[in-house]
């Protein structure tokens, strides 16, 4: 599954933009939608962050809820049909304090520069009560299923790339799935509240998050 980076202004799939959600159901299975919506489902009602909007995959299923698309990436955002779009940086949210009630986001955290310093921004902008929902790629918790994963991604990713004429992309998504520790532990000490995590795709390899803000 391809992303989009959240760092300085970064555009690493800005080039695939017209691509990228074709892509990404047929790297998913068709699945991609899926795992969004059952982390979506945690959210509470009323605005809500949509973390590296990109081109507006998740738009579907945030139902009634008012949506603010942020990405670093233009050309992503100009394909995004919100009516609320902002180009910016997960690490540096240009939001005033307690602005949403709820924040999304998918296949975008391998890409941020730090995962802290985000999660503190989140933690800012939530209002009290508010809850986070974040869905990324990683590798199985399990030792043998994740050399398999390893082994697997080193062919087929670069593979994707070559034939989509974005071969650099799929090549640093590959790298990028090593990047991270497990999300338990990668959430583990952030502002907010971790309350669960679960695993998702062939192996695991998709991990979702819901925390909370007291």
């Amino acid at each position: 599954m391809s992303d989009r980076q959240l760092t300085g202004g970064g555009e690493v799939f800005a080039d695939i933009a017209r691509k990228y959600d074709r892509l990404n159901r047929v790297l998913s299975l068709g699945r991609d939608q899926a795992w969004r919506r059952k982390a979506i489902a945690y959210l509470p009602p009323g605005r809500v962050l949509d973390l590296g909007g990109g081109t507006g995959a998740a738009n579907p299923e945030f139902g009634d809820r008012e949506v603010v698309a942020l990405d670093p990436a233009a050309s992503m955002l100009a394909l995004n049909p919100t009516g609320y779009r902002v180009a910016g940086v997960g690490e540096a949210l240009p939001f005033v304090d307690g602005s949403f009630d709820g924040v999304f986001s998918a296949y975008v955290f391998r890409n941020l520069t730090s995962v802290d310093q985000t999660m503190t921004e989140v933690a800012r902008v939530l209002r009290s009560g508010g809850v986070a929902a974040i869905v990324d790629l990683g590798r199985p918790t399990n030792s043998l299923a994740r050399a398999v994963h390893r082994a697997g991604s080193a062919v087929v990713l670069p593979t994707v790339g070559l034939l989509s004429g974005a071969r650099e992309e799929y090549t640093y998504l590959h790298k990028s799935l090593d990047k991270h520790p497990h999300p338990e532990e990668l959430l583990a000490n952030t502002p907010l509240a971790l309350e669960d995590t679960w695993r998702m795709g062939p192996m695991g390899f998709v991990w979702a998050a819901v925390l909370h803000k007291p």
